[in-house]
């Protein structure tokens, strides 16, 4: 039987490769053809152009984006007085936990009273209680801890002005309602 099975896959093979034969001549023919073919041309690559040199004389006028004349100097001066005094953050000073967290999403969620000292309890977004006090700090605008009531907390954020000086705001964090 096996022998039987031998001749038999011997003869689909040899009939498979007389079958693959026969299909290629028209293939072979288009092939040739298009070998034959002349190539045709290619287009030439346009010429590199030179820019055209310009020289810059505008070096001597005024910068556009600087205020003219008389509202120039008063706005340096403006700005020299705001850099030289009034509000503005320690750089120096080392900053707190809560300073970390935007102060709208932190929640005052009750009070405590240690020593005579007045806390107010301070809810994070990751929902950690914290404790500050008068003199502590908290949200990402330099925000001071100015008064501890038992229904709110009083801040002062120093926020940057768009001329390079600072501001104050005074912000309540009220009690959370449940």
């Amino acid at each position: 039987m096996s022998l039987m099975m031998r001749s038999l896959s011997v003869l689909a093979l040899a009939l498979l490769l007389v079958g693959c034969q026969k299909g290629t001549d028209d293939l072979r023919e288009w092939t040739d053809r298009v070998r034959d073919r002349e190539p045709e041309p290619i287009e030439p690559i346009p010429p590199i152009r030179t820019p055209e040199v310009v020289a810059y004389e505008a070096m001597e006028m005024r910068d556009p984006f600087q205020l003219a004349g008389r509202a120039a100097e008063e706005e340096e001066e403006e700005v020299a007085a705001e850099e030289g005094g009034g509000l503005r953050p320690d750089p120096d000073r080392r900053k707190e936990y809560l300073e970390g967290f935007p102060l709208d999403t932190l929640e005052m969620v009750g009070t405590l009273t240690i020593d005579g000292s007045q806390y107010a309890l301070i809810q994070d977004n990751e929902s950690v209680v914290h404790r500050v006090r008068e003199g502590n700090y908290m949200g990402q605008n330099h925000g001071l801890v100015l008064n501890v009531q038992p229904s709110h907390v009083e801040v002062r954020e120093l926020v940057q002005d768009g001329r390079g000086g600072w501001s104050e705001r005074r912000v309540r964090v009220a009690m959370a309602e449940d």
